[in-house]
């Protein structure tokens, strides 16, 4: 059997939490609640009336996305290829997600790819070269001449 390269699985992880972050920011835009109400009503004024709790979801979501899934220009920089730096703000993420009613479950993921990148880091693992992250986009043909699309990560 092959051997569990740990960031790349974090990476997953993390991608399938930032994605989710950001439709529980857009779902909190339209039932704004905290998940910690029934504790207190302190923390209501971060979701209504003005939606900055969901603002900074939304942000930090895309922001998690972008920084798994870079643009050609921006892979292989030194702040991608850091999980040190990830493991430095991945947790205002989860704080940020914590928060909100809708993201208590993309807090718990991102928490999972935090505990997986921090085992892989502490085994030495780093990321590779940046044309290991390059997605290209291919369109395939078949015999019968349907054509279709592929994502070929080169």
């Amino acid at each position: 059997m092959g051997k569990l390269i740990k960031n790349h699985w974090a990476r997953l992880i993390i991608i399938t939490a930032s994605i989710y972050q950001i439709a529980a920011a857009l779902e909190g835009f339209f039932w704004p609640k905290i998940f910690w109400d029934f504790i207190t009503k302190n923390l209501d004024g971060a979701v209504k009336p003005i939606p900055v709790l969901q603002i900074i979801n939304l942000l930090l979501g895309i922001f998690g996305v972008a920084w798994e899934l870079p643009l050609k220009y921006l892979a292989g920089t030194t702040i991608h290829r850091s999980i040190e730096a990830r493991l430095v703000v991945y947790p205002l993420s989860v704080l940020a997600a914590a928060l909100l009613y809708q993201g208590t479950n993309p807090a718990l993921y991102y928490l999972i790819g935090m505990g997986v990148y921090f085992w892989g880091y502490s085994e030495g693992e780093v990321y590779l070269e940046a044309s290991t992250y390059f997605l290209n986009l291919q369109v395939l043909t078949t015999s019968s001449g349907c054509m279709f699309g592929a994502l070929d990560v080169t």
